[in-house]
């Protein structure tokens, strides 16, 4: 198993005690902890993971924690689970986020099945923001002319349209081409497409 942690926040000790031993007889790293700041206040870690959370907290609610990790920019995959859930509440958490919200008492089989989840949708969004940085990267590389002219290839025009539209010779737009294509890492122009339309939707973008 890829190294993975789970953080347990649950104010019943025993709680803590017996998630702690289920998860770690997975080979899951475990972090527990007795309430919503005793996590805030633990140091980050850049390890794939997945929160679970009881429903109840002493001085806060699950959910106001839940809202609270959105607000602090911790997207963390969560696990709610209760013993006092209604249907409200779960539709709640859902639609904040959650990927699962289970009933005390639950099978050990189904918390595991939301953990293993949550933690592979955290190391899949991890995979396609260090993908994103290195696309950032590359495109910080590129001249002002060929961010220029990147979005004209990328929308299907011939180099002699480019060329016309920028009043630049066939063979110059022909080498900015290729050296958008080299920089990018875009082997065709179907590549070159794909990436144009993440930097496109990218906020972070240069």
């Amino acid at each position: 198993m890829m190294a993975s942690v789970v953080y347990v926040v649950d104010d019943d000790r025993s709680i803590l005690a017996s998630l702690e031993s289920l998860l770690a007889s997975e080979g899951y790293e475990v972090l527990t902890f007795d309430s919503a700041q005793a996590f805030l206040d633990a140091p980050a870690r850049k390890t794939p993971g997945c929160l679970v959370l009881d429903v109840r907290l002493r001085g806060t609610s699950g959910l106001e924690f839940q809202r609270e990790l959105r607000r602090r920019g911790n997207p963390t995959p969560v696990v709610f689970i209760t013993g006092h859930g209604d249907v409200p509440m779960s539709v709640a958490a859902m639609k904040a986020g959650a990927i699962e919200f289970l009933l005390k008492p639950f099978r050990d089989q189904d918390l595991l099945d939301a953990v293993r989840n949550g933690i592979e949708l955290d190391r899949a969004r991890r995979s396609a923001d260090s993908q994103m940085f290195e696309l950032r990267e590359r495109y910080a590389a590129m001249t002002p002319r060929e961010r220029e002219i990147m979005p004209l290839v990328a929308s299907g025009l011939m180099n002699k349209q480019i060329a016309s539209s920028l009043q630049l010779s066939e063979v110059t737009v022909k080498v900015h081409r290729a050296q958008i294509m080299q920089k990018l890492k875009a082997r065709t122009l179907a590549d070159l497409v794909r990436i144009s339309d993440r930097l496109s939707g990218d906020t972070g973008k240069e």
